[in-house]
């Protein structure tokens, strides 16, 4: 059972937008095929402009297969384009698209953002970044995630409501933690 701590802390494992000296680190645990999570990335995304240097993004896969069939396939076009240096890219890509996620189309966003195809083609077909994504999914579990997107500020869950974009913002900037009533 989680203490609602982030569990493991942020690493250089860990895909990262901002600097690592940053007073404010957000992690979300999210799913490419998620509503929700489609929802909360353009808030992300501004408080990534509003915050700029002062603030870093973090995100670990969570996907909801049961919920979410292409949610598995989505998070390893992630994983597989970050080896290629452009993991971001493909975040917001899926995250743009997420009403389209079936194979060719995530090929078709691979070509999208110049990566290797067939490198690409390849490690989906193995399953290459399988692991990675489940091993997110499972500190996930150990952080007490059970929905997405979840987020921990400063390595505290946050309880708060994402979707009131002013409040969730304000939450960030001050390092957050469990500022929000349950």
């Amino acid at each position: 059972m989680s203490d609602g701590r982030l569990t493991p802390p942020v690493t250089a494992r860990d895909h990262a937008a901002g600097p690592d000296d940053a007073p404010v680190t957000l992690v979300e645990y999210g799913d490419y095929e998620c509503p929700y999570c489609g929802m909360a990335h353009p808030i992300v995304k501004r408080a990534q402009k509003e915050l700029g240097n002062q603030f870093r993004f973090v995100f670990r896969n969570f996907p909801l297969a049961e919920a979410h069939p292409h949610a598995r396939i989505a998070a390893q076009a992630a994983e597989a384009a970050g080896a290629q240096g452009r993991f971001w890219q493909m975040h917001d890509m899926l995250f743009e698209h997420q009403n389209a996620l079936e194979p060719q189309d995530l090929v078709g966003y691979a070509k999208a953002i110049g990566l290797d195809i067939t490198q690409f083609e390849r490690d989906l077909e193995t399953g290459t970044y399988a692991k990675r994504v489940r091993d997110d999914f499972r500190s996930g579990v150990q952080s007490g995630v059970n929905g997405t997107p979840t987020f921990f500020v400063n390595g505290e869950r946050y309880d708060g409501s994402w979707a009131n974009q002013e409040a969730f913002i304000s939450a960030i900037r001050q390092g957050g933690g469990r500022l929000a009533t349950r």
